[in-house]
């Protein structure tokens, strides 16, 4: 699932406490530091503009992608208010917080909710495609290659050859260009593939559809595979451990 950070000011105020607390001596640090650029009277006026374009530069870069966009200049008064404890705040600081959690939770489940939407609308339509096989849960395969071999029991282990994408044709995991086949319990994988695996007898390849309930459902993993994400595969089974 794609979890979206929170810019926390406080990450930079603890940075300077961890550094001043390794610094033996205050007045040590300043007779030693860079002197001040001719614009800033003081060390000290030098070391405080650094920490603004420091965490200025590093802010600007991350709110490039912030989710739904950011505006800038309100960020600026937001953090020159704040700063200067201006008591005319629109948003006080302890609403803040909550606020930029409630907006991005909304965003997530607006986001969560339309790839569900799209997912749906892909397998109805997918369902029909010539040589496509829906199970009763849900699981859409198509059969590239049938072996002869034996299925797979639920308590067996599993050699597999497998490629996995996003509906928009984005890899996210392969053994093939890893160059090493994958060893794994049948049951031990997400819910669409011990469905799949049990249904293909060893030497097989089939091409596979997992609705998002079968997957990773409205938690998504990682930051590639969004919540409610149908996911397709490749899966050649290569043999049964000790079988």
């Amino acid at each position: 699932m794609r979890k979206y950070s929170l810019w926390m000011v406080a990450a930079v105020a603890m940075t300077l406490i961890a550094s001043c607390r390794t610094t033996k001596n205050t007045a040590d640090a300043l007779s030693t530091a860079t002197p001040a650029p001719s614009t800033l009277a003081t060390v000290v006026d030098t070391v405080s503009y650094s920490i603004g374009v420091n965490y200025g530069s590093g802010l600007r870069e991350s709110m490039k992608n912030f989710p739904g966009g950011a505006n800038l200049e309100a960020l600026k008064e937001g953090f020159r208010q704040a700063i200067d404890g201006d008591t005319a705040l629109v948003i006080t600081a302890d609403a803040a917080q909550g606020y930029i959690q409630s907006y991005l939770a909304n965003l997530q489940q607006q986001e969560a909710e339309a790839e569900k939407e799209k997912g749906d609308r892909f397998l109805a339509g997918n369902r029909t495609a010539e040589g496509v096989i829906t199970t009763e849960s849900g699981l859409q395969y198509r059969i590239l290659k049938q072996g002869d071999g034996i299925k797979p029991a639920a308590e067996d282990q599993v050699q597999v050859h497998y490629t996995g994408k996003l509906l928009d044709g984005t890899v996210f995991d392969s053994s093939i260009e890893r160059g090493e086949p994958l060893t794994i319990p049948v049951t031990g994988v997400i819910r669409g593939w011990a469905e799949l695996l049990q249904l293909m007898p060893v030497g097989s390849k089939y091409q596979v559809w997992i609705p998002s309930e079968l997957a990773y459902g409205p938690q998504g993993a990682g930051q590639t595979i969004k919540p409610n994400s149908v996911l397709e595969f490749e899966v050649e089974l290569l043999g049964i451990a000790d079988k």
